[in-house]
């Protein structure tokens, strides 16, 4: 039940459905601990096989030196969790080489002072682990991870990738510069989140300016085609920053271009170029370009805002080409296991962090070694079920990562957009607060 991401409530549900007597919540919550115990020892196998891995491809048996991604991740919105969690990624591997799970809620410490229970709630053993705010458990699971890294796992993290979106940013990196000495870890930004700040600030942008919005000026589908330019413009120029400054300048100027204000004097030349316009100079032929281009009053509102982006000490913190696309790939492992619309206390959100560990770094095939360990005989069944599973998962992922099937679904997604903004071009206002 907890493989498919439910509990005790689903499987009564399905042993009604099957004919078949369910197990009381206390006998359930029984197994599940049964269950957290051995999980807990499997996961954290997997986790010290990632970090021996991650030292195997450093050439050392000793403390090595790593980069790591780090995120935390929320079981609730808004930073109002009550459970979340820190997975301490390799940049090498991918694999989730640490892991800490926090709480805030404990079921005795929340029971009302004026009951009975009283006197028990004052002698128990509190299950949180975690006793500040939402927003704190990133910083704080940081800091703990590190802590341990060199004696649990024979690492230290020296490059601190994070995330970084918009203006937002947390104090994990902060908790942790001088852990192994004086700023001993190095911080760098995701390549995907600095590429959405592109949207982001010129959305912003057309919200503040009236009048800047609209089809010939910074429309949606703009925003996104010189959003997708500047990320292309980092990727194809990693470890090279002067290049890398040119190129982003280079798209801008490219993506406002039009057929009567044609801007492609900084696009690179010859045939090999990316840029339409100088591949038909290389080769002698007349470009005709269909798009009008932005007014050049807009581009002047926008050129600043644009710009800013352009410095390079931001980019300088894009030259290592790395993103959090791993960590997120974990945290939605984590809550296809542990649903958000289900609050579970520690002992089952643990569990299911343990599970998705394991899922994440060996697939399903790793959770044999958790039946093994509590005594049950695997069948033939589930060896090449969740051998299947896995060989579904890899050939889709080898698919999904295509150049072609990447442009595919660009094209796709661009395709949906402009039907749902034409479709509500043509309605009009349909659903707005107090307006009717």
């Amino acid at each position: 039940m907890r493989i498919i991401g439910k509990g005790h409530s689903s499987s009564k549900k399905l042993c009604a459905s099957l004919n078949i007597p369910s197990v009381s919540k206390a006998a359930y919550r029984s197994c599940e601990k049964k269950l957290l115990n051995v999980a807990s020892v499997v996961s954290k196998n997997a986790m010290i096989e990632a970090a021996d891995e991650v030292r195997k491809l450093k050439n050392t048996s000793d403390v090595a030196e790593c980069g790591v991604s780090v995120d935390g991740t929320w079981q609730r919105r808004g930073h109002s969790s009550l459970n979340g969690c820190v997975a301490v990624l390799s940049i090498d591997t991918g694999k989730v080489v640490d892991l800490e799970v926090m709480s805030k809620w404990c079921r005795n410490c929340n029971t009302s002072k004026s009951s009975e229970k009283s006197k028990h709630v004052k002698k128990h053993q509190c299950s949180c682990n975690h006793h500040g705010s939402a927003g704190s458990m990133e910083p704080v699971g940081a800091y703990r991870l590190f802590e341990r890294s060199r004696e649990t796992r024979k690492l230290e993290y020296v490059e601190f990738y994070v995330e970084f979106y918009g203006d937002g940013d947390s104090k994990s990196h902060l908790a942790v510069k001088d852990i192994y000495g004086i700023d001993s870890v190095r911080k760098y930004e995701c390549i995907g989140h600095i590429q959405k700040r592109v949207g982001s600030k010129l959305r912003i942008l057309k919200t503040k300016e009236k009048g800047l919005g609209g089809k010939g000026k910074l429309s949606d589908s703009f925003i996104d085609k010189i959003q997708n330019y500047y990320g292309i413009a980092i990727r194809s120029n990693i470890g090279n920053l002067e290049e890398m400054q040119r190129t982003v300048i280079a798209a801008f100027y490219h993506c406002c271009s039009g057929k009567s204000n044609t801007m492609h004097g900084q696009c690179p030349l010859g045939s090999e170029s990316w840029c339409a316009y100088q591949r038909a100079q290389s080769a002698g032929k007349v470009f005709y370009d269909k798009n009008a281009g932005l007014p050049k009053n807009i581009i002047n509102k926008i050129k600043p805002t644009y710009l800013q982006l352009c410095d390079q000490n931001l980019l300088r913190k894009c030259l290592h080409g790395k993103t959090q696309n791993a960590n997120e790939a974990f945290n939605g492992c984590l809550w296809n296991v542990v649903p958000k619309e289900i609050f579970v206390e520690l002992q089952t959100f643990s569990l299911g962090s343990y599970i998705a560990v394991i899922n994440f770094n060996k697939g399903f095939s790793g959770l044999l070694s958790v039946l093994e360990a509590l005594d049950i005989k695997i069948g033939s069944y589930t060896l090449r079920g969740y051998a299947a599973i896995d060989q579904t998962r890899i050939e889709d992922s080898k698919q999904h990562s295509l150049p072609s099937a990447k442009v595919k679904r660009k094209k796709i997604r661009a395709i949906k957009k402009r039907k749902v903004v034409n479709t509500e071009k043509h309605e009009g206002v349909t659903y707005k607060s107090g307006a009717f």
